[in-house]
């Protein structure tokens, strides 16, 4: 499979979809390793009540806030993806810990 085109570089919209669907690929890739993370989370919190941390929540949030203005994006915008993406994280986590506690 080759690369996509930059999207500086991209002529067509045959051009731009193919970046978006590889881009699409790579952020799948990188939100399996995130919810390998809250599976980490799930095994090593003793507390169920602990899954929900609304502090860290936001924290993540600023976090991707300060990093997206920096990069030139709007804030706004990636806080209300990340508001869903924590959000879903959390409600995997508290699966997933109710699973591996049903397994024992």
């Amino acid at each position: 499979m080759t690369s996509a085109k930059l999207p500086e570089k991209c002529e067509t919209m045959i051009d731009v979809r193919a970046g978006v669907d590889q881009v699409d690929r790579e952020l799948v890739a990188l939100l399996v390793r995130r919810f390998a993370y809250m599976d980490a989370a799930a095994r090593i919190k003793a507390d169920r009540n602990t899954v929900r941390d609304e502090a860290r929540k936001a924290q993540v949030i600023d976090n991707v806030a300060r990093e997206a203005e920096a990069a030139g994006l709007e804030p706004a915008r990636l806080r209300a993806v990340w508001d869903e993406l924590v959000e879903q994280s959390i409600a995997y986590e508290a699966t997933q810990w109710d699973r591996i506690r049903a397994d024992r």
